[in-house]
């Protein structure tokens, strides 16, 4: 199997990342966006002045609004927000399409994982899972990432890895679809957690009980959708938790910043350019947890506070009132 061309479906920070990685070179990626702005300013003065200013873009980086065009493509790597991913799959034919799914999170309508919405609406398309610690702004500035491909086709795996990867920009392969896209949904929620650690000034000792403790429920969650707990360890999970955790540069970790800064919530979410994913997928991985009988109590506490139910005085009350428990149970 070979890939050369590439489709990049979405054309936020990461998606404009991803398009510059995949033209490195001078090779030819096709860049969907939504915005006309974007398209205009993606093929006139090679930037995204919208989502990723400052930084200039390959010139052999070509922008679309019409999904027409990315027929033309070997393979698509799908970075459009996660709520949007079936409404935005569903616009175009997948006659077998190699789909590199970019986004992280869990579909709130359904409580799909993405790579299962991916095959709700692509049945014949092979799937893939790109995840891992990166920001947008210094990936696409070449510095040193390193994410997880995972594939459970083997030669799919071996093209995307042959296409993509770059001495600054490392893949390592998995099978391990579901544990990659758990991690990358789950550090976001946690990350909303840590960043109202940091608003409420309540030091960093704090903060790292709740990247562990989180990493904890991180893992019953995977054990439970049958998820490999050495790939929760590795850079989709634990690496990608550790770097949203600790970072404004973090979209969900300056979301909980600032309410624990004492700003509103359903201000904060209708007021944003950039979407914090963690804000959707809080309530419905707090569903899943409490169906499943899975113990994700700061998961609980970050969809109570979001959803209005707690303020932010009595979330940190109830994570702080937890009983005492074994640190591995």
């Amino acid at each position: 199997m070979s890939i050369e061309k590439i489709a990049v479906v979405g054309a936020g920070a990461w998606g404009t990342a991803l398009a510059q990685v995949a033209a490195t070179g001078g090779r030819e990626v096709l860049l969907w966006a939504l915005e006309d702005d974007v398209v205009r300013a993606v093929n006139t003065i090679h930037q995204n002045p919208i989502y990723l200013k400052d930084i200039p873009l390959e010139p052999s980086i070509r922008a679309t609004s019409n999904f027409s065009d990315l027929s033309q493509a070997d393979a698509w790597l799908v970075v459009t927000p996660a709520q949007h991913m079936r409404a935005v799959l569903g616009r175009a034919p997948c006659p077998g399409m190699p789909l590199v799914l970019c986004s992280k999170g869990i579909e709130e309508r359904s409580g799909q994982l993405l790579h299962h919405v991916a095959k709700d609406v692509c049945a014949t398309s092979p799937v893939a899972v790109l995840s891992g610690p990166c920001f947008a702004h210094e990936v696409a500035r070449g510095l040193p990432t390193a994410v997880t491909l995972a594939c459970e086709d083997e030669a799919l795996g071996a093209a995307l890895h042959e296409r993509l990867a770059l001495p600054t920009f490392r893949l390592y392969s998995t099978d391990d679809v579901a544990g990659a896209e758990v991690g990358g949904a789950i550090k976001n929620v946690l990350a909303i957690a840590c960043g109202i650690v940091e608003g409420k000034a309540m030091g960093q000792n704090a903060r790292a009980a709740i990247i562990a403790r989180g990493f904890a429920e991180m893992k019953r969650f995977g054990a439970a959708v049958g998820a490999r707990e050495e790939t929760l360890a590795g850079l989709s999970g634990l690496g990608d938790l550790v770097l949203t955790c600790t970072s404004t540069a973090s979209r969900n970790f300056s979301l909980g910043k600032a309410i624990g800064e004492g700003r509103s919530a359903a201000e904060l979410m209708s007021d944003r350019t950039t979407v914090a994913e963690g804000a959707h997928t809080a309530p419905v991985l707090a569903r899943i947890a409490r169906d499943g009988d899975i113990d994700m109590p700061i998961v609980e506490t970050v969809a109570a506070l979001l959803s209005g139910e707690v303020s932010i005085d009595e979330a940190v009350e109830q994570i702080l009132s937890r009983p005492p428990r074994p640190e591995n149970a």
